[in-house]
């Protein structure tokens, strides 16, 4: 029996030579991701004294963007260097580095999306209270605990990862490491870290999601004894880029655990597609939607560029 020590990073199989060209809209990506983000970033950071930008919900969307941002920083080495150098071998240590940003982030993330609903919730369902029970300082303790609860909760992971002998096929699925597909490599005892992988989905992703569908079941019933058609729509609205938040981040996390546990047989690049999706889409996609369906961040951009162009106008003349 062979042990491993290094594992493969699996691109597009059979389209190297056609790699170069495969990573030009990927680096478009990465480059839309990372200026989308910094940009909803630097609005909120850079505009404190509006008073809208004082509300909970500009913090809560700040976050997202830190860590949309985080997400694309901890995949983008491995990614791009299938693409540009080949570089598919890597150490299992090593492996364990971005594994340990990824899953991370993507439970504070699921927490941040949790703290977004009940902002909404205390908006529409109690609003009189919403300045005393979103303060500054709650909010900001709300953030740390998202990351200590996250850091915490998969500090485990590759310590139970490195104490396997991995003597299987030592190719992985994706462009980088994920906890369940390295454990699918093992050749020792995985009880132990299905137990622990399970326990950590259930508190997190799990219990986020629940309360998450809880406080829209309220939401929607408080919105539904309001007389007015106009502010149920005006009430409703306020949700809509939550909502699209919250999808673009469940619906590709469902479905690659879906891919994981049931598509075995499935071709790799189903694996590779759905690896992606997961990881660059909701990045991708929640400056878009916030961007088009937040009216203050929408227009503060608008000024920004005007300013620019303005700029630009002054020192041509």
């Amino acid at each position: 029996m062979t042990l491993l020590s290094t594992f493969f990073l699996t691109g597009f199989q059979g389209l190297e030579g056609l790699h170069g060209w495969i990573s030009i809209p990927f680096c478009f990506i990465y480059l839309t991701v990372i200026l989308g983000n910094l940009t909803i970033v630097h609005v909120i950071r850079t505009d404190e004294p509006m008073y809208y930008f004082h509300e909970p919900m500009y913090y809560f969307l700040g976050m997202l963007a830190l860590t949309d941002l985080g997400l694309c920083l901890s995949t983008q080495p491995t990614v791009l260097g299938i693409f540009w150098f080949d570089a598919r071998d890597i150490g299992i240590p090593a492996c364990f580095t971005p594994l340990f940003f990824i899953h991370p982030l993507s439970l504070v993330e699921s927490s941040v999306l949790l703290s977004m609903s009940i902002d909404r919730y205390v908006t529409i369902c109690n609003p009189l209270r919403y300045s005393t029970v979103l303060t500054p300082v709650r909010i900001v303790k709300v953030g740390l605990r998202s990351v200590l609860r996250s850091a915490l909760l998969i500090l485990p992971l590759p310590f139970l990862l490195k104490r396997l002998q991995y003597c299987r096929s030592h190719v992985l699925a994706h462009a980088y490491c994920l906890h369940l597909e390295i454990m699918k490599l093992a050749c020792s005892g995985i009880t132990v870290n299905h137990i622990c992988g399970l326990f950590v989905v259930a508190c997190t992703v799990g219990m986020d999601s629940l309360l998450i569908f809880l406080s829209y079941s309220v939401i929607l019933r408080t919105v539904l004894s309001i007389a007015s058609l106009q502010e149920r729509l005006r009430a409703l609205n306020t949700c809509v880029s939550h909502i699209c938040a919250v999808l673009l981040f469940y619906i590709p996390m469902i479905g690659l655990s879906l891919v994981h546990r049931f598509g075995e047989h499935l071709p790799r690049v189903v694996h590779l597609l759905m690896s992606y999706v997961y990881l660059l889409v909701p990045p991708l996609m929640n400056p878009i939607v916030c961007s088009i369906k937040t009216k203050q961040i929408r227009q503060c951009i608008i000024k920004k560029f005007q300013f620019i162009k303005s700029l630009r106008c002054f020192w041509k003349d």
